[in-house]
C-alpha cells in the first residue's frame, strides 16, 4: 500500500498555492476586502436591514475570485474535459479541499458560502446525466458562465430527511392548449434563492406519502407567477440566503420536467457521495487549522511564567483531536480512492456507509476542534478577532444538512448489521460456547 500523495497532485497544489499568492491574496488585500475575513466579517457580509441577505459587494467579490480561478484553469478541476475541467478524482478533490480549509479563512476558500477557487459542481453533472438535450444546451454553459444559477428545492418545513413524504404536488393541467403541470406546496431552506434564476423543484406527482416512486423534479424559472420567497430564515450562521417558499397555482410546461418522471429522488441522491466526501475533507482541514493554531498559541502564551503548552490539561485534549484527525484523514483518502475505482452506482451498493462515516465524524470533529481552540485561546479565542467562532458556527450546520449525522449513522448501522449492503444475509450466528466454558461460568456463579 502506498499512502503518499501522488507527485502530480503535489505539483498541482503547488501551482494552486502560487496562484492564490499571486492573484487572490492581492484581491483580498485591496479596497478593504479584509473586512470580510477579520473581526468585521459578519457585519460586512450581512445586510441586516435587507432580511439578513448577503451584501451584493460580498457576492461580487466572490464572483471576481471565481473568474480569476476559471481563467487560470483551477475552478473547473473536478469537471469532465467536455466542460473545461481536468476530470479531478475524488481522491484529488479530498486532498485539495483539506489543504485549502487547513489554510484558514480567506477569499481562496470560504466554506460558509461553499465558495472556492476549486469549485464543486453537482448540478452540472446532474444536468449532463439527467437533462434533456434542450436543458443541457441552456443550463450547463449558463451555470458555468454565471449567467444562470440553480437552487435546489427539496426540503419542506414538515419534511427534511423524510423527503418521500413531501407535500408539494404536481397535477397535470393544460393551459392555453399546452400540456403541463400545476404545482402547489411549500419549500424551506432553499439556499441561494435570492439570486437563483431557476430552482430544481421536487414534487409528488403520483403515489402515496412515503413511496419512493412517483416523485418528479422540474426546472422552474423563479420569475414565474406562483413562486415566492416568503421570508429568509435567520440562522446561527449569518448572512442568510435560506428562504421559505410558497408555491401557489404555479404552472410549468411538460418540457420543464427534469430527470426520470417517476424517480425524481434519483437526482437528489445521485451525487450525494461525492458531496459528502468532499465536505468531510473540508471539515477535516478546518479542524486541523484549529488544532495547529491552538498548538502555536499554547507554545507562545506564557501564563505564570511558563508556556501554556506545558500543562497536560492543554496537551491531552489537543492530542486526542490530533489523533482523531490523523485517523480520519486516512479513512477519507482511502474511501475517496475506493470511490474512484468503481462506477458511481456501485458506491451506493458497496460503500455508502464509509462515506457516511467520513462525513458525520469529520463534521463533529471540526466542531470539537473549534470549541477546543476557543478554550485554549481564552477570551481572544471567544472573540471575533479569531476565526474559531466563525468556523464553529458554519460547520455546526453540517451536522444537520447534507444528511443529518443521525441519518448517516443510521446508514452505517444498516450496513454494519447487514440489513443492506455487502453484509446483507451474511451475519453469522453467534459463536457457540464450549461445554467447558459453560461449566466454568456456572462454577463461578455458584461461588
Amino acid at each position: 500500500m502506498d499512502f503518499s500523495v501522488p507527485q502530480e497532485l503535489q505539483d498541482y497544489i503547488a501551482r494552486l498555492d502560487a496562484f492564490i499568492d499571486e492573484k487572490i491574496k492581492p484581491l483580498q488585500a485591496q479596497d478593504d476586502n479584509e473586512r470580510y475575513f477579520d473581526h468585521r466579517r459578519e457585519y460586512a457580509r450581512t445586510d441586516f436591514e435587507n432580511g439578513g441577505l448577503p451584501r451584493p459587494e460580498w457576492e461580487a467579490l466572490m464572483r471576481k475570485a471565481k473568474k480569476l480561478a476559471d481563467e487560470a484553469g483551477f475552478y473547473r478541476f473536478c469537471l469532465p474535459k467536455e466542460f473545461g475541467g481536468d476530470e479531478g478524482s475524488n481522491l484529488s478533490m479530498a486532498v485539495i479541499r483539506e489543504h485549502l480549509a487547513s489554510k484558514g479563512l480567506g477569499l481562496f476558500n470560504d466554506l460558509q458560502t461553499e465558495h472556492s477557487v476549486v469549485g464543486n459542481f453537482p448540478t452540472i453533472i446532474m444536468l449532463r446525466d439527467f437533462g434533456t438535450p434542450e436543458q443541457k444546451e441552456k443550463f450547463i454553459n449558463g451555470v458555468l458562465e454565471g449567467d444562470l444559477k440553480l437552487a435546489f428545492g427539496l426540503t419542506e418545513a414538515g419534511h427534511g430527511s423524510d423527503a418521500t413524504h413531501m407535500e408539494t404536488r404536481a397535477v397535470p393541467e393544460v393551459r392555453n392548449g399546452k400540456p403541463g403541470y400545476r404545482i402547489d406546496g411549500e419549500k424551506q431552506w432553499i439556499t441561494g434563492m435570492h439570486e437563483a434564476s431557476h430552482v430544481i423543484l421536487f414534487t409528488r406527482r403520483e403515489g402515496q406519502p412515503g413511496d419512493p416512486k412517483g416523485l418528479t423534479a422540474f426546472l422552474v424559472d423563479t420569475s414565474l407567477e406562483g413562486i415566492r420567497n416568503e421570508e429568509f430564515l435567520w440562522t446561527f450562521n449569518m448572512p442568510t440566503d435560506h428562504p421559505r417558499l410558497s408555491i401557489t397555482d404555479l404552472w410549468v410546461p411538460e418540457e420543464a420536467m427534469f430527470g426520470p418522471p417517476e424517480n425524481g429522488l434519483a437526482l437528489a441522491q445521485a451525487f450525494v457521495h461525492e458531496n459528502r466526501i468532499r465536505q468531510a475533507a473540508s471539515s477535516l482541514g478546518a479542524a486541523c487549522y484549529c488544532i495547529e493554531e491552538s498548538i502555536r498559541y499554547a507554545r507562545h502564551r506564557k501564563p505564570f511564567g511558563q508556556e501554556l503548552a506545558r500543562n497536560q490539561g492543554i496537551q491531552f485534549p489537543l492530542v486526542e483531536l490530533a489523533t482523531q484527525a490523523e485517523m480520519l484523514r486516512q479513512l477519507i483518502r482511502k474511501t475517496a480512492w475506493e470511490m474512484d475505482q468503481m462506477p458511481h452506482p456501485e458506491v451506493e451498493k458497496t460503500m455508502s456507509d464509509k462515506v457516511s462515516m467520513c462525513n458525520y465524524y469529520a463534521n463533529r470533529l471540526c466542531c470539537e476542534a473549534a470549541d477546543r481552540a476557543m478554550q485554549v485561546h481564552g477570551g481572544i479565542g471567544y472573540s471575533r478577532h479569531k476565526p474559531f467562532e466563525h468556523i464553529y458556527r458554519h460547520h455546526r450546520r453540517y451536522r444537520i444538512t447534507e444528511g443529518s449525522e443521525e441519518i448517516q449513522m443510521r446508514k452505517v448501522a444498516a450496513y454494519l448489521f447487514g440489513y443492506i449492503g455487502p453484509r446483507k444475509g451474511r451475519i453469522p450466528e453467534p459463536t457457540p460456547r464450549s461445554q467447558a466454558a459453560y461449566i466454568e461460568t456456572k462454577a463461578h456463579a455458584a461461588e
